[in-house]
């Protein structure tokens, strides 16, 4: 009934650790023997994401920068990709100069910071990728960039989102991926745009796509999908409108929703019965 799964990283196929069970990544390779196309739908830069790829065996594009580029794992093709205009990019890089805020921003799928700081060389860490510090983001912002990254405190960002959605709410997607992470796309970079154009290129249906996801950057991934589903520990918005919530990030909900709805016979009058609860799952 399925034929494309699209997954989200952080708080969704990745545990707080940042690791990713086995047995969600024997799930996984087995939905790919069965001929599911599994991929991957993320904020995070395609060169992070391609390691995650690698490491469950899948060989197909991937949606990452919040959806602004899909590329494929072995980096001959470009399907789609949405930058940052440099006047937006700009005024971004600006604001965070005036309110002492820190700023990344991404080019080409290289991390650049005006400074070395804590707040970069954790991430950096995190997502296993390097960095390189530029003083004049400006002078990178004239070329356009894929996406900026804004890392503070959950109550700074708050505010900040809801100064720049009126600011650049027509010409920008402002969305928060984490409770420290506010990223700055292109209006139309979102993952729910990005998974219709792969799923257009590979000849899918949209009602045969299932999207997972667990935050504010999700939503249009949840959206989207044909079956939407959230994860356990996702935020009230994307449990109200998924079509199933399962188990969290750290108890497999991706490996029980790929054994109930992949590689299991559907049962098509439980899921109606389950459709948009907000009750976890039982195994």
């Amino acid at each position: 009934m399925y034929k494309l799964v699209a997954i989200d990283l952080d708080g969704t196929l990745l545990t707080d650790d940042l690791m990713i069970s086995p047995n969600t990544v024997t799930a996984i390779k087995k939905a790919v023997e069965a001929g599911t196309i599994v991929t991957i739908a993320t904020g995070r830069m395609f060169s992070s994401a391609k390691l995650i790829a690698l490491q469950l065996g899948i060989n197909v594009p991937l949606i990452t920068y919040q959806g602004a580029l899909i590329k494929d794992v072995n980096e001959k093709e470009v399907i789609y990709e949405r930058t940052v205009p440099p006047d937006i990019a700009q005024k971004l890089i600006e604001i965070s100069r005036e309110k002492k805020l820190h700023l990344q921003i991404y080019q080409d799928d290289i991390l650049y910071s005006a400074v070395e700081n804590d707040k970069l060389i954790a991430y950096s860490e995190a997502v296993k990728v390097p960095y390189r510090i530029e003083p004049n983001l400006i002078k990178l912002a004239q070329k356009g960039v894929t996406k900026l990254l804004f890392i503070e405190e959950p109550i700074v960002l708050d505010y900040l989102q809801n100064e720049l959605q009126t600011l650049f709410g027509k010409y920008a997607h402002i969305a928060k991926s984490k409770k420290h992470y506010l990223e700055i796309t292109h209006p139309e970079a979102n993952k729910g745009s990005a998974l219709l154009c792969l799923a257009k290129k590979l000849g899918i249906d949209r009602s045969e796509i299932i999207g997972i996801g667990d935050n504010y950057n999700d939503i249009e991934l949840i959206e989207t999908a044909g079956l939407g589903i959230a994860m356990g520990n996702a935020v009230k918005e994307v449990k109200a409108m998924a079509d199933y919530t399962t188990f969290t990030n750290n108890e497999e909900g991706v490996l029980h929703v790929l054994e109930k709805f992949i590689l299991e016979p559907v049962n098509t009058s439980n899921y109606i019965e389950e459709k948009n609860s907000d009750s976890l799952p039982t195994a």
